[in-house]
């Protein structure tokens, strides 16, 4: 890890050079003909490290599909091209490409375990994503929860007939006494068998 620290570091110092080389080199002005020289030649083994820096190993790095390799570990990747980013952008979440990209589709697993073919011309960032322990975070009391927006929810069968079609009876029935008519939604709808509670669309 120390060593991919590093690596990385120099890198990140070599792309800083080559864009802002003045800010480097401020003094060199007021350079003689050989530290001139000695620059230059530093310059130009600058330029030559970062030709052979693998920008697949570059965390971070936003590039398309087709310029990444096989085993690549990804995240916030495109569905269309230029569309944005739209899978795995979750906290702690990657996708792996599991065949070699090529010039039209390329083959990735999505962290649910679906592997899910790709156009190559869309981005993806290499890495993955950060703040890993979001998932096992714990609330220290009911409060945080209405801090994050988040309301309580209430059993239908705990309320009275009024509330809910599930509510009232002797005990914990559904059957809500004589007015039974078994499992429904607030609003009265049937919710098994099959029951369609959507909005009604025209089939084909």
């Amino acid at each position: 890890m120390a060593l991919w620290r590093a690596g990385a570091a120099s890198t990140t110092t070599l792309f800083n050079a080559l864009l802002r080389p003045s800010s480097l080199f401020t003094a060199s002005r007021h350079l003689s003909t050989a530290d001139a020289a000695a620059e230059h030649s530093l310059r130009n083994s600058m330029k030559n490290q970062l030709l052979h820096v693998d920008i697949n190993s570059l965390i971070g790095s936003c590039m398309p599909l087709s310029s990444m390799r096989i085993g690549t570990i990804i995240h916030n990747i495109e569905v269309n091209p230029g569309q944005g980013a739209k899978l795995v952008r979750a906290a702690g979440t990657c996708a792996k490409i599991l065949k070699e990209p090529s010039s039209t589709k390329c083959l990735v697993r999505l962290p649910s375990g679906a592997e899910k073919w790709i156009d190559s011309q869309c981005r993806a960032t290499i890495g993955t994503v950060s703040n890993a322990s979001h998932g096992t975070r714990k609330l220290r009391k009911a409060g945080q929860s209405r801090w994050l927006g988040r309301r309580p929810v209430v059993r239908g069968v705990a309320m009275n007939p009024v509330d809910h079609p599930h509510g009232g009876g002797e005990g914990r029935s559904k059957s809500s006494g004589a007015w039974g008519k078994g499992s429904r939604t607030p609003w009265g709808k049937p919710t098994k068998s099959g029951f369609k509670t959507g909005p009604l669309k025209r089939r084909k």
